[in-house]
């Protein structure tokens, strides 16, 4: 999932203004670049907005003529256009009379992994297949080391896309012992997510705070921005 994030960081009440203004001109320009948009998270306040998080995809016709790239890849020119600062000039319709034009907000890519999508590898149980899993088949060992049954039905097993290997032993029959090594796969695989999604939330909060005022990579002038 590629995502963005327009921020106004800790700037006042006109770069929460600035925000939406942004929001509405990077629609317009996706619009005509045949990139689709959706908000996905926003942070809304009464001038406008906080921060506003997109996920962007390239829009049908064009993913079709470039199926072979992923999305990042085939949008990189057109994100490239907007990552960085914003500059935005206009007289504050907040706070009449006051002497600061100068607005900036920031746009920024955000960290992969996302709450409510599926990184590389992850799972639940039942959508874990045996295709998906190298099964050994082993027999279970008692105190001392000594076998505990003259059938192999504890079982070794090796998720094959992440890694992750574990040994069930638990159950009398090797069916069993599958149905529960794919859910400890399962597990394994959940926290690792988990795991991923919570760096990638804290790594956008950090993004939250950053904007470069200076070298803006757009300037728009507004003369009644509200």
């Amino acid at each position: 999932m590629l995502l963005i994030q327009i921020t106004a960081a800790q700037g006042p009440a006109e770069c929460e203004l600035a925000v939406r203004l942004t929001l509405r001109e990077l629609l317009r320009d996706a619009e005509r670049a045949g990139v689709q948009l959706h908000e996905v998270q926003a942070v809304r306040t009464a001038a406008g907005y906080k921060s506003v998080v997109l996920q962007v995809r390239p829009a049908p016709q064009r993913h079709a003529r470039g199926q072979a790239q992923d999305d990042a890849t085939l949008l990189q020119p057109w994100l490239q256009s907007w990552l960085g600062s914003i500059q935005w000039v206009f007289a504050s319709p907040l706070r009449p009379g006051h002497r600061r034009k100068n607005w900036f907000v920031a746009v920024q890519r955000c960290p992969d992994w996302e709450p409510g999508e599926q990184p590389p590898g992850h799972a639940d149980a039942q959508g874990i297949g045996d295709d998906a899993i190298v099964f050994t088949a082993c027999r279970a060992a008692g105190k001392g080391g000594q076998h505990v049954n003259t059938t192999a039905s504890a079982v070794h097993a090796v998720h094959q896309a992440s890694g992750i290997a574990v040994k069930v032993m638990a159950e009398r029959s090797q069916h069993a012992n599958k149905k529960l090594a794919r859910a400890l796969i399962a597990l394994r695989l959940a926290e690792r997510a988990q795991a991923a999604q919570a760096h990638a939330r804290q790594a956008r909060a950090q993004l939250h705070w950053r904007v470069d005022r200076g070298n803006p990579v757009r300037v728009f002038h507004a003369k009644a921005p509200l």
